[in-house]
């Protein structure tokens, strides 16, 4: 039995406009009863025999609009390369494989990455076009080279900016203008340097990072300097060996009980670029703390409820692991017990006797690993030195 045709045809397009389309989207375009695309788009497309709307703001509403002329031939317009940074997996999640094909053109990066002579497979690419210019944070190290798709020729001065308060003024930025078509413009200049005053849309960013900033490190126990706190933190030995015994895998949730400055759940999100995680916090100011250092450190998928545990949980798919670095208490516990399921991942660090006395009742009824962590720091002592303890750790980690 013959399957369905696609009624859905996403085609990319470039500055190039209609005349560097491949022979199947030109195809697509001849036999289609509606064209749907941002008006940039339509106009680079130019005149075509089928109905044509633009695609409205907000951007949900054209998903509405293309599931609406279901059946019918129609065909949605994207730039470049549908599904690099592109609209191309927003429509498809709502259809079934059977119902769409896709014609890609050049990707920016792909374009931009030929201007400049740079290996793509070296180069981090990343879309600011709908991020904040924080995103860069993990990013910022002497020598690394990132391309960036910006919102429009009003970013560039921002990432200026930021790469210079970050200490990486010296930078050099290639500003790409509208690449692969007639209006094509490639500006070089330097982070610290005097502004571009006419940058036009579409524009992507060639950046290769220099100066003296801080870079986060790649392991796990970052500095403690690197977020603000009030005392309320994992500090980062601890932290390390917490973040170990969570193991975060690509495209796994956490849940970050107690959040405190969001330390564990931020290193968490720095360990994949797909992790994701919810920070459960009592106090205010520490859970908008925490939103701060997630966007001070250029990690975004991060939601911060605030609420005390157990009362308050994260709702929707259950976690991978969770963590619990406030609150601990047996009611916690207990419906941790009873909500996740089997094989879920969980650490809890206790400092109080009564918190240790929990754990190890814990350890003794589900097993796992219960673990003493003692500090000690070299601090002076008269005129020499000694070690000052910190207070111990007890940490019970665990697969429910």
């Amino acid at each position: 039995m013959n399957s369905p045709s696609p009624w859905l045809t996403i085609v990319g397009i470039g500055e190039d406009g209609a005349s560097g389309l491949c022979a199947a989207s030109r195809a697509a375009l001849a036999q289609a009863d509606l064209v749907i695309g941002p008006p940039r788009h339509l106009a680079l497309l130019g005149p075509v025999s089928a109905a044509c709307i633009e695609w409205p703001v907000p951007f949900a509403q054209g998903i509405e609009q293309v599931l609406a002329h279901r059946g019918s031939k129609v065909v949605m317009l994207a730039s470049g390369d549908p599904f690099w940074f592109g609209a191309g997996s927003s429509v498809t999640r709502h259809l079934e494989g059977s119902e769409w094909t896709a014609y890609p053109a050049l990707s920016t990066f792909a374009l931009a990455a030929a201007r400049l002579g740079w290996a793509i497979q070296d180069t981090a690419c990343l879309g600011l076009h709908a991020a904040p210019v924080q995103r860069l944070r993990p990013y910022l190290s002497p020598g690394r080279r990132i391309l960036a798709l910006l919102r429009g020729g009003d970013a560039v001065a921002p990432l200026m900016a930021y790469l210079a308060e970050q200490g990486f003024g010296a930078s050099t930025i290639h500003v790409q203008e509208a690449l692969g078509g007639p209006r094509e413009r490639l500006r070089t200049i330097t982070a610290a340097g005097p502004e571009l005053a006419d940058v036009a849309h579409p524009v992507a960013a060639g950046i290769e990072i220099r100066g003296e900033g801080a870079v986060l490190p790649a392991t796990c126990g970052l500095p403690d300097s690197l977020f603000d706190h009030d005392g309320q933190i994992t500090k980062s030995p601890l932290r390390a060996l917490t973040l170990s015994a969570l193991a975060p895998r690509p495209g796994e949730l956490l849940w970050d009980i107690g959040a405190g400055s969001g330390s564990i759940a931020i290193e968490w999100l720095l360990a994949h670029p797909a992790n994701a995680a919810c920070a459960v916090e009592a106090d205010d100011v520490r859970a908008a703390r925490t939103k701060a250092n997630a966007l001070a450190l250029g990690v975004d998928r991060l939601e911060v409820i605030l609420g005390r545990a157990p009362q308050t949980l994260p709702q929707g798919s259950p976690p991978s692991a969770v963590f619990v670095g406030g609150g601990l208490s047996q009611a916690l516990l207990e419906a941790l017990w009873a909500q996740l399921p089997a094989g879920t991942r969980l650490v809890a660090n206790a400092v109080t006797l009564e918190s240790e006395a929990l754990l190890a009742a814990w350890h003794g009824r589900l097993g796992g690993n219960l673990l003493r962590i003692e500090l000690a720091d070299a601090a002076p002592l008269g005129s020499r030195r000694g070690w000052r303890s910190r207070y111990p750790v007890v940490q019970w980690s665990t697969a429910l």
